[in-house]
């Protein structure tokens, strides 16, 4: 009588290996930032949302999955030396994806007692050794552009595909109604010119978009400070990510949106 149930266990067997191995070789977007990306833990603590924490609106899960590592507070720096995109590097692969958007903490403090984050300026190969007191070792700071060409070409080693995003703008108008631009946007797209990464210029793209709506209307996406964003905010910003990726040329994640 057992042998009766071999078949009948060696095909399901069979079935759930092969449901296993579809699930591990389905593609991965991974989406690495600050806080405008994933503001706190995720959760809408205090109405603040990142856009990383909506690109399930625009992405269909079932064909690609979305990890979103984003962490507050963090820099270009910073994300690499607290272990953060190593751990990602651990299980990156070959068709995965890389959403990285970093700039609003670099421009802090090299080795201040508050955070010791902040990046040289530039995208030039300039280094600086100092000591981090928060961290409490020797380390050698790099520019902007030095972190974010780690992230672009080790992401290729592994045969995913980057993708640089330009920071979203800080709700900062100037009296003519137009919202002030930093360096940031610019190195980011250069950077993503050395290193052949795909580009989305979401500060130009969120720019148009609030000078179109006006101050006040803008005013309703920030309810605590001019850079976090409530969730109407954070959407609005996913969706022009989601944009972004329609308009790269020959870049298969367009494949996945809904």
């Amino acid at each position: 009588m057992k042998i009766k149930f071999i078949i009948p266990i060696v095909v399901l067997v069979i079935l759930i290996g092969a449901s296993f191995q579809k699930l591990q070789d389905k593609p991965v977007v991974y989406i690495i930032g600050d806080s405008t990306v994933q503001n706190g833990s995720g959760k809408g603590s205090d109405s603040l949302w990142g856009w990383g924490s909506f690109m399930n609106l625009f992405l269909d899960s079932t064909k690609i999955e979305i990890q979103n590592h984003a962490k507050g507070g963090r820099s270009s720096r910073t994300f690499l030396t607290e272990g953060r995109w190593d751990s990602i590097m651990k299980t990156i692969k070959k068709g995965d994806y890389v959403l990285m958007q970093f700039g609003h903490n670099d421009g802090g403090e090299l080795a201040d007692t508050l955070r010791a984050r902040g990046t040289i300026k530039g995208i030039g190969e300039e280094s600086k050794d100092i000591y981090n007191p928060i961290r409490k070792v020797n380390e050698t700071v790099y520019t902007y552009g030095h972190y974010m060409r780690k992230y672009a070409y080790e992401a290729k080693s592994k045969g995913a595909v980057p993708i640089i995003v330009s920071p979203v703008p800080r709700n900062k108008f100037s009296g003519k109604g137009k919202i002030e631009k930093d360096q940031y946007g610019i190195w980011a797209r250069e950077v993503a010119g050395q290193t052949g990464a795909y580009f989305i210029d979401l500060n130009a793209m969120v720019i148009n978009t609030y000078e179109e709506m006006g101050i006040e209307k803008v005013k309703a996406f920030f309810p605590k400070d001019h850079t976090h964003t409530n969730e109407a905010g954070a959407v609005l910003n996913a969706e022009l990510v989601v944009k972004g990726i329609k308009q790269l040329k020959n870049c298969e994640l367009k494949n996945y949106i809904k």
